[in-house]
């Protein structure tokens, strides 16, 4: 007899299984912040299509991750884009998709993996700008 009240717990539990399994559903952009990252990534591939840092150096945000030492246009393209911008990455960027999410601080982000390293896109109060490359956990 005791079998028969641990079957009905375990039948119930495996009934509620699946429910608590499900991932959760992935953040999707409003058709207007897709439009607008759309022209941006545009923009951004267009640069490195033409291996254009000083393009590439204007559609990020500076200081660059923060990092007062690469706080201008200059600083940038001599320190982060030789590094940062190879061949093989600049050639990753083109042709992977892009996949959009929101950060802990919920700014609309859309990041590209490339190698060991993510470029982090973020939308800003003027649009779309690189603002992060990290190293891919």
């Amino acid at each position: 007899m005791k079998t028969l009240p641990g079957l009905a717990i375990a039948a119930v539990l495996a009934a509620l299984t699946p429910a608590f399994a499900q991932a959760p559903k992935p953040a999707s952009a409003s058709p207007a912040v897709q439009k607008e990252f759309d022209g941006f990534i545009g923009k951004f591939r267009a640069a490195l299509k033409a291996n254009d840092a000083v393009a590439v150096a204007g559609l990020t945000r500076l200081p660059y991750m923060g990092d007062a030492s690469i706080g201008d246009a200059a600083q940038f393209r001599a320190k982060v884009y030789p590094r940062e911008f190879t061949a093989k990455n600049r050639a990753c960027l083109q042709r992977t998709r892009p996949v959009y999410d929101r950060d802990g601080n919920k700014n609309e982000i859309y990041a590209i993996v490339c190698g060991g390293d993510v470029f982090t896109f973020t939308k800003t109060p003027t649009g779309f700008l690189l603002t992060d490359v990290d190293v891919a956990d």
